[in-house]
């Protein structure tokens, strides 16, 4: 497995308040709700152009940015991220806590894509934020570790 890649500039949680999760946002080679079927290699190239830092979003909400991503990486299974809370106290780090909420999303636009008889297939795509979301479109799309 390569390790995730930590993200330039991403703003430092403040000491002591910490709250980091790691799981999958993506899941390769696994349909979804809406069937998409993300392919290996196709977050590559966004991944690779990234300099700014990506953001930890609660429900896809761009005015309810939670956090940021430390780390993100594609590994055989899917898209793995390193995540760290702002405000662990808040409704959305306790939902985390608790075990309530644990699936994982991402914000994306398609930049190649096929489509057939069993759905769109996900070549490359260009990622804007990953969330932390109630009714992940993949259901294995999962936070796996709270720390």
């Amino acid at each position: 497995m390569i390790a995730p890649a930590p993200l330039a500039h991403a703003p430092e949680p403040a000491p002591g308040n910490t709250l980091r999760f790691a799981g999958y946002a993506a899941l390769f080679d696994t349909p979804d709700a809406g069937r998409d079927t993300i392919r290996r290699g196709a977050f590559a190239h966004t991944l690779a152009a990234r300099e700014d830092p990506l953001p930890l979003l609660w429900q896809h909400r761009a005015d309810l940015r939670i956090g940021w991503i430390e780390a993100i990486s594609e590994d055989a299974r899917g898209l793995r991220v390193i995540a760290a809370l702002d405000r662990p106290e808040a409704a959305p780090g306790l939902a985390l806590k608790r075990g309530s909420v644990t699936g994982l999303s991402f914000g994306y636009r398609a930049r190649t894509s096929r489509t057939g008889p069993a759905g769109r297939e996900l070549l490359a795509v260009d990622l804007f934020e990953v969330s932390l979301v109630t009714h992940p479109m993949q259901h294995g799309a999962r936070v796996h570790l709270v720390s």
